[in-house]
């Protein structure tokens, strides 16, 4: 038999395919160049060499500034004030660390002002540390009762003690005297004989 040979079939002619048109270019942004003023340029120049000194008669004068705002070092170390807060007590604790040493409450002596069930609650943060009679205290303190009060100045006394030094905070904090305790006595609503007791019920 004639051998028969494989006969490659044409391939079918490429369409040619229209070309996209170009995109036009868009004309490149020329910015202007700034103009560098020469009385400018020598302004912003390197300063001059000569330095100025300080010498006493430019000192600052303290006198020029009214008298709330002038804080000399010795009114610094006269003594520590803070806030202390508890229910609707407010105290107002100083921490002297020179004079005469012990805790005054309203011009009479905490074991005076306070019963002695309450004696400890003034003493926790300075006994915390052991410096029951290393300082001198004095508080005003005003509204709430003697427990709040007592605890009021528990707290005031322990941001005094931070203040004086930082280093007393994790001490303090762990128990507790530095936070700000929020509770309390919820107000009475009408209808009520007190903020959630209700009269009593009578069938007849």
């Amino acid at each position: 038999m004639p051998k028969t040979t494989k006969t490659t079939a044409e391939k079918p002619a490429k369409k040619v395919s229209s070309k996209k048109p170009a995109k036009e270019k868009k004309p490149a942004i020329v910015k202007p160049k700034k103009v560098i003023d020469p009385v400018i340029r020598e302004d912003v120049s390197a300063p001059a060499e000569a330095s100025f000194e300080i010498s006493s008669e430019n000192e600052f004068d303290a006198m020029d500034l009214p008298e709330e705002l002038i804080r000399t070092d010795a009114d610094k170390a006269r003594y520590i004030e803070t806030i202390g807060r508890r229910k609707t007590s407010t105290a107002r604790v100083r921490l002297y660390t020179q004079g005469k040493k012990g805790i005054v409450v309203n011009d009479k002596h905490y074991t005076e002002y306070f019963p002695k069930f309450l004696h400890k609650t003034v003493e926790d943060s300075l006994e915390k540390l052991k410096y029951l009679d290393k300082f001198g205290v004095t508080v005003v303190v005003r509204g709430g009762g003697l427990t709040g009060q007592a605890e009021a100045i528990r707290h005031g006394l322990a941001r005094a003690l931070v203040v004086l030094n930082p280093y007393f905070r994790k001490r303090l904090k762990k128990s507790g005297y530095l936070t700000r305790d929020p509770r309390m006595r919820e107000r009475k609503k009408p209808g009520l004989k007190r903020a959630r007791r209700a009269p009593q019920w009578s069938k007849r």
